[in-house]
């Protein structure tokens, strides 16, 4: 299997949300909000494995959007446990999400462009 870079930043990720999930659960006693962030958060890698393992390129850019998807309501959690003030923003890996959401929309655009050349 080829490298892919978006696919090991999306773990990385996953691994920050889990431990930020810990710390959350653990030191704020937070339950409801963490859970949506640690679905969403780990959700964008899983969705990027399947998309690795398209059989289409249709498929791909399929997969590749319910990630970006997933990676926006990952942002959204962020941002409400940051104006809750149950985190400051250098305390969650905010930045980082953003990445990747810029990363994903590129390669979706240039996978909707190349589709249409191809056709």
């Amino acid at each position: 299997m080829k490298d892919n870079p978006i696919l090991e930043m999306a773990i990385d990720f996953a691994l920050d949300i889990i431990g930020l999930y810990k710390k959350l659960v653990n030191d704020k006693k937070e339950y409801i909000i963490s859970k949506q962030l640690l679905r969403a958060g780990t959700s964008i890698g899983a969705n990027l494995k399947e998309a690795d393992l398209a059989i289409s390129k249709k498929e791909f850019i399929a997969k590749a959007q319910i990630a970006l998807k997933e990676a926006a309501e990952t942002e959204y959690w962020l941002e409400i446990l940051i104006k809750s003030d149950y985190l400051k923003e250098n305390e969650c890996p905010i930045e980082q999400n953003k990445s990747i959401i810029r990363i994903l929309t590129s390669i979706i655009k240039k996978s909707k462009d190349n589709l249409n050349e191809n056709k």
